[in-house]
């Protein structure tokens, strides 16, 4: 019986130590996704701007252009 228990025992402590390096992968996998997640928001939010810089350059609506000097 002793030796069932002591089985068991092992048993358990190595499911624990399998799920504490499951935990820590998972946790540097999560880690590794905010960064990429904030890198990702970063690059997005400066396209973003470029963009709103170059649509100022671009015309607006045609019926708000003033007419060209020919007509």
């Amino acid at each position: 019986m002793a030796d069932a228990l002591e089985q068991r025992v092992v048993e358990l402590e190595t499911r624990l130590a399998f799920q504490e390096q499951l935990l820590s992968e998972l946790n540097d996998a999560l880690t590794a996704m905010r960064l990429e997640a904030a890198a990702n928001a970063e690059l997005l939010k400066r396209a973003l701007e470029d963009l709103k810089l170059t649509r100022g350059d671009a015309p607006g609506d045609p019926a708000l252009e003033p007419p060209p000097p020919h007509y």
